[in-house]
């Protein structure tokens, strides 16, 4: 599977500038046609044209199984503004990074993968989590970027992300089957795209104090660190129970210092438990000591 994904990877790099550039200027442009349409004509007659809708699909109009992306729509025009140009930033900053094929890919499987659960299963696809998908991503790429709340007060991207997702699992439990998975079905081209990157957006903190949290002590004697002599140090207990002097640094490994070795450089363990010191031939080479 690794392998799949690399090669995917590779794939999408080298052809990075194919499929439609500037996806979401066009998808927000639409949107915006689309609702100044419904708003100034007083006629929804464009808007029930595009949106999702089994039973005509099955009918003949499967247009609507890509058109609905179109049919965003806020009741507050600032609002809907506000969105469409967030939406429109954010889809430009994936792109740039990503590629103009791979960002593509990842709007078009979550329209297809909601397309095909909401086939399956009836209900309103619901363009609403298709987005919520692309602002997750962003999270992703990008956690300590800010967002102003209420245009005021600054909030990391991936506590705003980590609401969105605390909002999926909320209705997951509340919501009957199968309107409760709309939300989770559209985050699956999230969780296809990234994979264990998802993790991204908890901050490294809070993944090191879990860590070490669940990190497994070593009880039994096998466990332990295996000891590796040298003439001219002995031992790791001997290393540090006898150091010899004078000197700043000493190897723990080999014995040699820096009054003996002035050419070594000398570094700390940080994955040892304790004060550790090696030389620049065994700080890559030895048992960590925990």
């Amino acid at each position: 599977m690794k392998k799949r994904y690399s090669s995917f990877e590779r794939f999408c790099f080298k052809h990075r500038d194919k499929g439609i550039p500037n996806l979401m200027l066009y998808i927000s442009l639409g949107c915006a046609l689309v609702y100044l349409m419904t708003q100034f004509t007083q006629n929804t007659l464009l808007y029930e044209l595009l949106v999702f809708n089994r039973t005509k699909i099955l009918q003949g109009q499967i247009w609507r199984l890509i058109s609905y992306p179109l049919t965003f729509y806020n009741s507050n025009i600032l609002l809907m503004t506000v969105a469409l140009f967030c939406y429109y930033s954010l889809g430009r900053a994936m792109e740039n990074l990503w590629g103009t094929l791979k960002f593509n890919l990842f709007y078009l499987c979550g329209i297809v993968l909601m397309d095909i659960w909401c086939m399956i299963f009836g209900g309103q696809a619901d363009v609403s989590y298709l987005n919520l998908s692309l602002f997750l991503s962003y999270a992703t790429l990008y956690p300590q970027s800010q967002f102003l709340l209420f245009f005021i007060i600054p909030v990391r991207a991936w506590i705003f992300a980590l609401l969105d997702l605390a909002l999926v699992v909320y209705g997951l439990l509340v919501y009957p089957f199968p309107y409760n998975f709309f939300s989770v079905i559209s985050l699956a081209n999230y969780f296809l795209f990234f994979g264990p990157d998802v993790l991204n957006v908890i901050p490294v903190s809070w993944r090191a104090n879990a860590r070490r949290l669940f990190r497994k002590k070593a009880v039994r004697k096998s466990d332990r660190p295996k000891v590796v002599p040298f003439p001219s140090a002995g031992s790791y207990e001997a290393t540090v129970a006898r150091p010899e002097a004078p000197y700043t640094h000493k190897c723990t490994v080999c014995g040699r210092t820096d009054a003996t070795n002035p050419e070594l450089e000398f570094r700390y363990c940080s994955r040892c438990k304790g004060y550790y010191c090696y030389c620049e031939d065994h700080i890559s080479n030895h048992a960590h000591i925990e």
